[in-house]
């Protein structure tokens, strides 16, 4: 091919990272052919959203998929849209995402650099629900979305990165919006008016996706209530 191994003529380029959060415990709770029909939908999903936004799926990766957007904007626009649209419904898994502005080079259909190397770094420091940034693409993508605020999240050190690096994230929620309960067990999203599987433990409200999630959780209450385990709501 005529470009293999040539930097893109179309310059830069913001690559994106995105995945989805509790995955290795959904497989856990839920098994592998459930956990791979899940991932299987949400790809199919994200995939379906790639060409309004002129972008390319790179390839899947496990629960991941890596994304090229020529236009920085476009790919801020993508990400908010992933997060919102697939990391917030009823038995669903949260959704992470990371980006990078830069230049890279194409080979046989895949893409190699710095600048895809850092977007998997930034990925991998998200949090459910969160979209991450370089200043580098902060700076490409200017205002994109009005009413949005980015929110510096400092300079960050990545393993096998040079530089320092500043990121910032993107605050998705609308003021006065709630998130929906987590499953502890499963780590799913879950709309307590769609699931009658709850339980109170230590004070605190625990919704689940299911029987299986709730009884798991009745038989070991501190493995999934511990600083990194589910979330519960006040009573």
């Amino acid at each position: 091919m005529d470009d293999v191994g040539r930097p893109s003529s179309a310059g830069l380029q913001t690559f994106i990272f995105v995945d989805l959060a509790g995955y290795t415990a959904l497989t856990e709770a839920h098994g592998d052919e459930y956990a791979a029909d899940l991932v299987g939908g949400f790809c199919a999903a994200v995939r379906a959203l790639l060409p309004d936004y002129d972008a390319e799926e790179i390839k899947a990766i496990g629960d991941a998929l890596l994304i090229r957007v020529p236009d920085a904007a476009k790919a801020v626009r993508l990400a908010a849209r992933v997060v919102s649209d697939f990391g917030a419904r009823h038995r669903s898994l949260g959704v992470r995402v990371g980006m990078h502005t830069g230049t890279a080079v194409q080979r046989d259909g895949d893409w190699f650099g710095a600048a895809v190397n850092l977007a998997a770094r930034v990925a991998d420091g998200a949090r459910s629900g969160e979209v991450l940034m370089t200043a580098v693409t902060r700076e490409a993508a200017g205002d994109v979305l009005p009413g949005r605020q980015m929110r510096s999240r400092g300079t960050q050190v990545f393993r096998n990165v040079n530089e320092p690096v500043d990121i910032a994230a993107l605050a998705l929620d609308d003021p006065g919006t709630q998130r929906l309960p987590v499953d502890p067990v499963c780590r799913m999203a879950v709309d307590p008016a769609q699931s009658e599987e709850r339980t109170v433990y230590r004070g605190n409200a625990y919704y689940f996706c299911s029987t299986t999630c709730r009884e798991a959780f009745a038989r070991d209450p501190r493995r999934y209530t511990k600083p990194s385990g589910g979330q519960g709501i006040s009573t």
